[in-house]
């Protein structure tokens, strides 16, 4: 089997791609084949950034490889935090400091819809490709669960009244931005384009 790396050094995005894809690739992390460069991210969109760290890593390896890029958009914050999701309190990649921010700035706002949106890049056989997954919801006006990662536990999805913080990966799978991207990413996969 064909490896393919997933250009991250997200440990949390890979279980959760992992269970996903059920074993059907041979996916490795950055961690796994030894990369430990770290990617910028400079632009100012989700596609960019995730177009970026694939081109980076298949660059230097020569390896087929998919990236993802995820940002939470707030309605009332006209889309914030965006592309800075992971940055929102700075550089720090700090999701204690960047929920604290988030809440400060919602606190006496009603409109409190929301989405995650994700977007893989992959290139394969020296073509690149992009995939994008999205889950509305809304915001809690506090945390809620302690599993999950990152903006996981003040957001809700639509038809759920737990947070993802809150609810096992398998049903977070059932709303998950990431995986309706990566189902993308392997229909594509499994019946390549010539």
């Amino acid at each position: 089997m064909k490896p393919l790396i997933f250009a991250t050094h997200n440990k949390n995005k890979v279980s959760e791609v992992a269970s996903i894809l059920h074993g059907q690739f041979d996916v490795k992390s950055l961690f796994e084949i030894g990369f430990k460069e770290d990617i910028p991210e400079p632009f100012y969109t989700i596609k960019e950034n995730a177009i970026q760290k694939a081109k980076v890593v298949h660059e230097k390896t020569g390896l087929d490889c998919f990236s993802e890029d995820t940002g939470l958009e707030v309605e009332a914050l006209n889309g914030e935090p965006g592309v800075r999701s992971a940055r929102y309190a700075g550089e720090e990649h700090d999701f204690e400091a960047n929920i604290e921010k988030l809440l400060g700035k919602m606190k006496n706002i009603k409109n409190r819809r929301a989405r995650f949106v994700t977007i893989i890049c992959l290139i394969w056989n020296g073509k690149q490709y992009l995939f994008e997954g999205e889950c509305k919801g809304s915001v809690l006006q506090a945390r809620k669960g302690s599993m999950g990662f990152g903006y996981d536990s003040i957001f809700i999805p639509e038809g759920s009244s737990k947070s993802f913080a809150e609810m096992e990966m398998e049903e977070k799978n059932k709303f998950s931005h990431r995986r309706k991207a990566t189902e993308k990413l392997i229909r594509f996969l499994q019946e390549p384009v010539s």
